[in-house]
């Protein structure tokens, strides 16, 4: 029997084991097995509360991702976060279930280079503390969410009124203006 073919097995028995760095398989301690099962339920709450919020969709290029140098391919993401993004996306977290939805999404390479983008210029950002969630809890999605409400910065908002060709030919994002 191979190493992970018994892994495989106490695990499926229901032991309580780990791995150590070195590859050695143990029990865990009554100490680690309390620790592991708070983390889970901990962690299937923070699950339950974020399901309970309204969707608040973010676009990622222009919005939080300046776009500076503009389009160099979906895992190529050169510039710095569009000023005030980090603290309003902490911010935001306290409220709505935060999604991104890019056009990278669905193209090879986006959406590990949006997380990883995110997570190094989120710093300390990431992780959650005592004054609230991190952004390690912002949601990445492959298919444009039902959300209450979406910023992006090539939308205009519909009020029932159809704008003119002239204006959308006119459209520019904030930060070409």
């Amino acid at each position: 029997m191979s190493k992970i073919d018994e892994i495989e097995k106490r695990i499926n028995a229901g032991d309580n084991i780990t791995i150590e760095p070195d590859g050695t398989v143990r029990d865990m301690t009554p100490e680690e097995v309390s620790a592991r099962e708070a983390a889970e339920k901990q962690a299937r709450e923070k699950i339950v509360a974020r399901s309970r919020r309204p969707i608040l969709c973010l676009d990622f290029d222009g919005v939080i991702h300046s776009y500076l140098s503009g389009w160099q391919g979906a895992d190529y993401i050169p510039d710095p976060p569009v000023e005030g993004a980090i603290g309003f996306m902490l911010e935001a977290l306290n409220h709505f279930d935060v999604v991104i939805f890019s056009s990278r999404s669905n193209q090879r390479g986006g959406l590990k280079a949006m997380q990883a983008w995110l997570r190094k210029h989120a710093g300390a950002a990431w992780y959650e503390s005592p004054a609230g969630p991190g952004l390690e809890d912002v949601r990445f999605a492959t298919e444009k969410p039902s959300a209450m409400v979406t910023l992006d910065d090539r939308a205009l908002t519909f009020d029932g009124t159809w704008p003119t060709i002239e204006t959308l030919k006119e459209f520019k994002p904030w930060n070409k203006r």
